[in-house]
């Protein structure tokens, strides 16, 4: 095998690479993406659980009847 032929492989294979490691990059970023929004809504669920600790079950019912609009 030439230097050539070595230089030619080595960047068809970083190539690839580079292409593989961009569609990890996608995947991650849509991941982090799901799971922001996953805790946002746990964030939201331990307000309700801590005010319904603190205030009581009836103050807590009350208030997420005024969020949700009911």
């Amino acid at each position: 095998m030439t230097e050539r032929d070595m230089v030619t492989a080595t960047e068809a294979r970083l190539s690839t690479h580079e292409e593989v490691c961009a569609l990890r990059y996608e995947k991650i970023n849509e991941s982090l993406d799901t799971g922001k929004k996953r805790m946002t809504k746990i964030e939201y669920l331990l307000y309700i659980t801590i005010a319904a600790v603190l205030l009581g079950p009836g103050v807590a019912a009350e208030f997420v009847k005024k969020v949700i609009g009911l």
